[in-house]
């Protein structure tokens, strides 16, 4: 079976993180708030696409991708997007990565963005995150890769 990157991707007017009461990262204007998930056999290959796609996909207003108007990404690891809901009433997690695997995956897109000339902000790996947005639209899509 190929894993499937996932991606959660909001339109945004301004987003940040905080992690223990200090924000972390953080973006004002426009841009996307992209949430990442990764499964066991994703590649640095899918997450280099899932850049690409990031930087290029055409959802900020007028039309415009990130790379047509220099508009900043905050990025930030999300395994509960691999959850199974489907029996019981709690969510499994066997679907997602586990942080040695997903870790520099999720990095690594943060890299590619960068390399494309993205303005990147993060989250932090692992950390309990609050994240706060101004869902603009609003607008969200799922990507999987």
């Amino acid at each position: 079976m190929m894993g499937r990157m996932r991606a959660v991707v909001q339109r945004v007017d301004g987003a940040s993180v905080v992690v223990e009461g200090e924000t972390v990262g953080k973006i004002t204007g426009e841009g996307l708030c992209v949430l990442v998930g990764v499964t066991h056999d994703d590649t640095a290959e899918k997450a280099a696409q899932l850049a690409r796609k990031l930087w290029s996909l055409r959802i900020l207003h007028e039309e415009k991708s990130c790379s047509d108007v220099d508009a900043p990404l905050l990025v930030i690891s999300q395994f509960t997007l691999y959850g199974d809901a489907r029996k019981g009433r709690r969510p499994t997690w066997n679907a997602a990565a586990p942080g040695p695997v997903a870790e520099p995956l999720v990095d690594e897109v943060v890299a590619q963005l960068r390399a494309l000339g993205a303005t990147v902000a993060t989250g932090r790996f692992g950390a309990e995150m609050r994240v706060s947005l101004t869902n603009d639209g609003p607008f969200t899509v799922l990507l999987e890769m």
